[in-house]
């Protein structure tokens, strides 16, 4: 499994407490940069292999 946010094995503290604030950047199941749009309501992140997350 990979840091949503930097794309790196594992979880890290710094990374955790960012994700609090923005939208995942990378797919946790592949590390491949996602495509992520930001809206008032929310956003959405999509990985090209795995498919789209929401929040």
């Amino acid at each position: 499994m990979y840091c949503d946010r930097c794309g790196e094995p594992g979880t890290h503290p710094a990374c955790v407490s960012a994700r609090e604030l923005e939208p995942p950047r990378y797919c946790p199941d592949c590390r491949r940069r996602m495509k992520v749009q930001v809206v008032p309501t929310g956003w959405t992140a999509t990985c090209v292999e795995h498919g789209e997350r929401r929040g």
